[in-house]
């Protein structure tokens, strides 16, 4: 195991203590801690499994983002589901700049159906993605060549009118570097359009340790809307608009009713729960399951 980290990863404070402890309910089930930062109030998983041995734990058929697997209730349901977010996302995005077909940058694409979508807007797409087995199956399924990330310091300067990470930047073991990058890939008014799990929502605080969206080790941060806000200041940008994912509350409280063996009342269950996350967020969308956040460089 990797050592402890002593530092938080947005304001460098060294004072962080234990928020609490869950486990890799989906593989492992090894022991992680959450932790928070004193000053900032940011909370990330410690330790930190570092780039040279993460891998493994994402190679397992049930995620299904990167594998496409459609077996079962719970991931025909998730595609069912990615398919109308598709529709949405792809229109949303369109919509920030209305007639015109720019340039668009996708990091962690997964196996290529948002890109797919965006190029079928018009738009050119160069699309990101760190497993190769995700950038086969998008060669297969929409003859899509995905690049591997690194690429993403050897693009050209304010080459892109808007940057995407749908569910990825929780991930990102360079979470600094990420942000100056896409603050000079950005051209002037650009957007950065972030999507993370959002800890302070109702279902995050009704499942505790088992909300699946603490996903440990594969999610390294876990962010707020308060978080996101003072990343994007430190880093000169501003968050312009919060938007939900509907969707995102129900799913994490199927997954997370799973971790908590608790069967068919668990299924009911979280459908409740979900919904009642939802009616939280529909008077304020920084409360949702999951936020989209629409960023844009400061002057």
């Amino acid at each position: 195991m990797q050592p402890s980290v002593t530092t938080c990863p947005i304001c460098q404070n060294q004072t962080i203590q234990v928020y609490l402890n869950t486990q890799d309910y989906s593989l492992t089930q090894e022991l992680f801690d959450i932790v928070v930062c004193s000053k900032c109030n940011f909370h990330f998983t410690n330790p930190i499994p570092s780039k040279d041995i993460i891998a493994p734990y994402y190679n397992f058929p049930a995620y299904i983002s990167h594998t496409d697997v459609k077996e079962g209730w719970m991931n025909k349901l998730y595609h069912r589901v990615r398919q109308h977010t598709l529709l949405q996302k792809t229109n949303w995005v369109q919509s920030l700049f209305t007639g015109h077909k720019g340039q668009l940058l996708e990091i962690g694409a997964g196996t290529g159906a948002f890109a797919n979508s965006m190029i079928k807007k018009g738009w050119k797409v160069t699309a990101l993605e760190p497993d190769e087995a995700s950038r086969a199956r998008a060669l297969a399924n929409y003859n899509l060549n995905l690049l591997p990330l690194d690429t993403l310091y050897t693009l050209p300067e304010q080459k892109f009118e808007v940057i995407t990470l749908w569910h990825v930047l929780e991930h990102v073991h360079d979470l600094k570097a990420y942000m100056v990058a896409f603050s000079k890939l950005l051209k002037p008014n650009g957007r950065l359009i972030i999507a993370v799990p959002n800890l302070t929502c109702f279902d995050a605080k009704f499942y505790k340790k088992y909300w699946a969206a603490y996903d440990v080790p594969r999610h390294l941060y876990h962010f707020s809307p308060a978080t996101m806000q003072l990343l994007c200041k430190i880093n000169k940008m501003q968050v312009v608009q919060f938007k939900p994912m509907w969707f995102d509350s129900f799913y994490v409280s199927l997954l997370s009713e799973q971790y908590k063996k608790s069967g068919l009342f668990g299924v009911a269950r979280a459908f409740i729960i979900g919904a009642i996350s939802n009616l939280i967020a529909l008077k304020d969308y920084k409360r949702a399951s999951s936020v989209i956040y629409e960023i844009k460089k400061l002057d």
